[in-house]
């Protein structure tokens, strides 16, 4: 029921719940009329998503969206609340009934289109890859939260959400600036080769000691550094 919730969720919110499936041999796939003729996916369709749940709750499913746009209410929040009894109240089973009906039609496009399951997996890898940075920045007590209060948790959270915000602007700055010198000097970058890059690069970044922000007067005034280069004149990190 927690996967069914949290596809209705996004779905009421206007997104699409887009998880890398490891087993979508094993998901249910859910009809919404039990006497239709789904042809070849006919036995595929095992379940069937009672939708008149969602017209019950229709007015109450757009309060709970609603309240989750404003941050009225936090979406973990909500979802224990949902699934705190053995039997779900109304709302969650409206939410569930409309969760299978976009998961299915998610996974129809999972199975059925490559170019979709690797756009998926190339944006999964970049949240991997932001969090790997994350993980990085903040080594002290590691790595976890440890103020008592929600306020505090969320000052700790801000201030790294800014610091790896800040890498990934840097990374981006340097390596625009690195493919301009490139191009300047005759070479030719292919496509494949730029899309290969990633601003979630830090292993270049020293993350301890003291830190200082006395900067020169010409990055000031927003200028760049000058890039780095090696003995045989290539450019380093």
């Amino acid at each position: 029921g927690t996967s069914d919730i949290i596809f209705g969720l996004f779905w009421l919110l206007g997104y699409q719940f887009s998880p890398r499936l490891a087993d979508a041999g094993e998901a249910v796939f859910w009809r919404v009329d039990k006497s239709a003729n789904y042809g070849a996916l006919d036995e595929l369709a095992r379940g069937c998503a009672d939708l008149s749940k969602a017209e019950d709750q229709w007015d109450e499913m757009m309060r709970t969206a609603g309240s989750l746009k404003l941050g009225t209410i936090h979406a973990s929040e909500l979802i224990r609340s949902l699934l705190k009894s053995s039997r779900p109240s109304g709302l969650a089973q409206a939410i569930m009934e409309v969760g299978r009906v976009n998961k299915t039609l998610y996974l129809l496009n999972y199975i059925d289109d490559e170019d979709y399951r690797r756009r998926i997996l190339t944006q999964l890898n970049r949240g991997e890859g932001r969090h790997a940075v994350a993980r990085a920045i903040c080594y002290g007590q590691r790595g976890e939260i440890r103020k008592r209060y929600r306020e505090g948790q969320e000052d700790q959270l801000g201030a790294l959400g800014l610091v790896t915000n800040a890498v990934v602007l840097w990374n981006t700055l340097y390596m625009q600036e690195a493919l301009s010198w490139i191009r300047s000097n005759g070479e030719e970058i292919g496509v494949e080769d730029i899309a290969r890059l990633s601003p979630l690069m830090h292993g270049h970044i020293n993350m301890l000691g003291h830190y200082t922000f006395t900067l020169p007067e010409d990055i000031l005034k927003g200028e760049l550094r000058e890039l780095n280069f090696n003995l045989n004149n290539e450019l380093t990190s």
